[in-house]
């Protein structure tokens, strides 16, 4: 009676995750090397390596390598909206409850924003390589940021038309704070003092936003 034998592994290759799906496995490898080092550097075989897996597998999954490229963008804007969405959604309930319900529900939306990009770091260093080159994978923006900033932006519109407070130009005060947690997502990831860093933001953008909505100002 033949002996049947497991195929070994082939020395140095890295053990796939079992417990999660394939697809899954292959976008979280290719995610933190286009976050390292953006779209050219990174081939498919190296992707293959990261997950454990061979580049017919990546293939299968994800197509091309910018198909795969833009999955990554995908899959981070799908857990960015999830969170933002239900934020936003409690924000404009928040409305009829009259202006100091409202502020404070901006400031809830602010930390659950600040709190994303604070554990997936890997968001910030994606778009941030992507915005090195902003003539090239344009359309990503259009897809995958874009949708985002318009929530805020008419949450804020809808705010100042309920009169809860005066907001102008409401999308250049959702891309001033992007850009703001960006960069302090990249201050934590340089080696600023984590727990204070993050303190000290996050008292910031509050009290950005007393600023700007304050009862004097509304």
């Amino acid at each position: 009676m033949a002996v049947m034998t497991m195929p070994r592994r082939r020395p140095g290759r890295p053990r796939r995750d079992e417990t999660r799906p394939t697809r899954e496995v292959v976008l979280t490898a290719a995610t933190a090397l286009f976050a390292e080092r953006g779209f050219d550097a990174v081939g498919l075989r190296e992707v293959a390596a990261a997950a454990g897996v061979d580049v017919a597998t990546v293939a299968h999954h994800t197509g091309t390598k910018a198909a795969l490229y833009d999955a990554c963008f995908a899959r981070v804007f799908a857990a960015e909206r999830e969170v933002l969405t239900a934020a936003a959604e409690q924000a404009r309930a928040a409305l009829d409850a009259g202006p100091d319900a409202a502020r404070r529900a901006l400031h809830e939306l602010v930390d659950v924003f600040v709190d994303f990009l604070e554990d997936r770091p890997e968001t910030t260093a994606l778009w941030l390589r992507r915005w090195l080159e902003p003539q090239r994978h344009a359309e990503l923006d259009q897809r995958y940021a874009d949708p985002l900033y318009r929530l805020v932006a008419e949450l804020l519109g809808a705010a100042a038309a309920a009169g809860a407070l005066a907001e102008p130009t409401p999308h250049i005060t959702v891309r001033s704070l992007v850009w703001a947690t960006h960069g302090h997502v990249v201050a934590l990831a340089a080696g600023a003092p984590g727990a204070r860093e993050r303190r000290e933001f996050r008292a910031f953008v509050h009290r950005l936003l007393d600023g700007l909505y304050g009862p004097s100002r509304s």
